[in-house]
């Protein structure tokens, strides 16, 4: 199974659940709702970890672009990736030049969009 972590799948948040404080002496009903609120809160935990199990990946969402449409390689900063769709050579570092049919995923130097 392919997880693809979007806004419309995103994992499930689960926050450390607030502990019942100790009375003084041993009692039964304290070990019972402390036992009772870790076992939800382990099963929420199971969740999340089901979710990022070895038997589905996750892969940021990446827009695809035209070279023309790319948003500035300076404003996107160093190591901001994209795809595009139009690339005319397909040679790993090399300065992306759009008017072709190559699909290559991009990213940027902090000056230009590089193939890579």
């Amino acid at each position: 199974m392919t997880l693809l972590v979007t806004s419309e799948f995103t994992l499930q948040r689960t926050v450390a659940p607030r502990l019942p404080t100790a009375p003084k002496e041993y009692e039964q009903r304290y070990i019972d709702q402390l036992n009772s609120i870790l076992r939800l809160y382990f099963n929420q935990l199971d969740g999340v970890v089901g979710q990022l199990s070895s038997q589905s990946t996750i892969f940021p969402a990446l827009t695809v672009y035209t070279v023309a449409t790319l948003p500035s390689a300076a404003t996107s900063g160093v190591g901001a990736r994209s795809f595009v769709s139009d690339a005319t050579v397909t040679t790993f570092a090399s300065t992306v030049a759009g008017g072709g049919s190559n699909k290559v995923p991009v990213y940027s130097d902090g000056t230009n969009w590089k193939i890579g």
